[in-house]
Parts: C-alpha cells; sequence; structure tokens
C-alpha cells in the first residue's frame, strides 16, 4: 500500500477542492493519506514568491477559475467574506485536534467547509471559537507543541520539495514524504498514475528533467531595462 503525504493550508481554494476531490479521484487505488497542515505563506517566504491574491489580475481570475472548477466538479463552493485571511488560527486548532503534525480527514473536512462553504469571514474570532468548541481538541491551539509542529511541517515540505498547496508526496519508503511531489487539484490525475505505477513515472525523461540545464537566468532585483528591451 502507497502512502501520500497531502499538505494544505485552509487558506487556499485549490488544496480544498483536491481535498474534496482525493477520493473520488484515487478510487479503486489502495493507499492512506497523512492530512499536514502547513503556512503557505512560509512557503512563498522560502521561495520569494507572491501567491496568487496578491497579484491583481490573478486575484480575479483564480476566484473566477476556482467557482467554476467547483461547479464542474459538483462541490459545494462559496467565497468567503475576504480574503486573503490570516489563517494560523484555523492551522492550529487542526493540529491541536490530532497528533505528531497531522489531523484526520473529519477534521480537516470541517475547517475547509467553515472557511470554503456559507461565504462568510473565515478568520472571525467568534466562528473560530465556535468551531473550536465544536471540534473539541486534546490541545490548546496556543500550546508551544502545537505551533512547533506548524513550523516543523512547513519545515519538513520545504525539504521535501513542496513549493505550492496542495501537494501530494508520495513516499518512496515507509512513511517519510521523499518521493515525487505532484502540486495542485489538476495534479490528482497524475497523482494516480503514479501510484498504479504508470511506467512513465521511472522513465530516463521523467527522472532527467530535474537536471535540465538553465539556459537563462532572471534577477528582477537588479535587472536594468534597456531602451528597446519588453
Amino acid at each position: 500500500m502507497k502512502h501520500i503525504t497531502f499538505y494544505f493550508d485552509f487558506i487556499s481554494p485549490y488544496a480544498y477542492l483536491a481535498f474534496e476531490r482525493l477520493p473520488q479521484a484515487l478510487q479503486g487505488v489502495s493507499y492512506q493519506v497523512t492530512y499536514k497542515p502547513v503556512l503557505f505563506a512560509a512557503l512563498l517566504g522560502h521561495y520569494g514568491q507572491l501567491g496568487p491574491a496578491e497579484i491583481a489580475p490573478k486575484r480575479t481570475w483564480t476566484y473566477r477559475q476556482v467557482l467554476w472548477q467547483a461547479r464542474a466538479q459538483g462541490t459545494s463552493l462559496q467565497l468567503p467574506a475576504s480574503h486573503p485571511f490570516n489563517p494560523i488560527g484555523l492551522l492550529r486548532l487542526a493540529l491541536a485536534c490530532g497528533h505528531g503534525g497531522a489531523c484526520n480527514r473529519f477534521v480537516a473536512e470541517t475547517i475547509f467547509r467553515h472557511v470554503w462553504c456559507g461565504g462568510q469571514e473565515a478568520a472571525d474570532a467568534a466562528r473560530l471559537a465556535a468551531l473550536t468548541a465544536q471540534l473539541k481538541p486534546a490541545r490548546q491551539a496556543s500550546d508551544a507543541g502545537v505551533k512547533a509542529e506548524l513550523k516543523a511541517n512547513t519545515d519538513e515540505a520545504i525539504a521535501a520539495g513542496v513549493f505550492g498547496v496542495p501537494s501530494m508526496v508520495i513516499a518512496s519508503t515507509g512513511t517519510a514524504p521523499t518521493g515525487d511531489v505532484f502540486w495542485g487539484l489538476d495534479a490528482l490525475p497524475m497523482l494516480r498514475q503514479a501510484l498504479g505505477g504508470e511506467a512513465g513515472f521511472s522513465a530516463s525523461d521523467w527522472r532527467a528533467a530535474e537536471g535540465l540545464p538553465v539556459g537563462a537566468s532572471r534577477n528582477p532585483h537588479n535587472e536594468k531595462k534597456t531602451k528597446g528591451s519588453c
């Protein structure tokens, strides 16, 4: 049986859609999943990137695309009253309900739907308090151990090559996330084929992709535009 680590942040609508779609996408495949919350903002900071909601035209496109994708896959989705929001309280709550840096599917589902169903403020303090009362976590979300688990999950994800959410990592041995990274909702069909042992995922061109030489590089902080350049 293959093992998948599913890295996610509740701030991401793509993570929500992939989470909802995962059982159907992998129906008939023998697998286990560990659900690990990570801080998407820390991934962006590590790689020096902006999030989709931080680029104005991309922000509008993202919201329209996920509304379309939700309808296409039959998943209920309403945009929260504001986005982006600070997801730390929700991430820590998920970890406080679990152990070892993971949460179960019920907890993740409940929090995802808190954010992406109903069109309310995701990080509202009163709603967070009500959600906490509903889930009855074994630990306080403010515990130092919970905070440390969120950081450790994020560091682990970066070490495994994760750069965005959702990301699914197939363990090459045991349950350690050391295999290939499958990023995004649209990677679910790829993930299924990889779990099924499709030959293309061990082919020489697949493995050689990570060593493709860089032909040109760009440093946006040091670039100097010249007349006539584009």
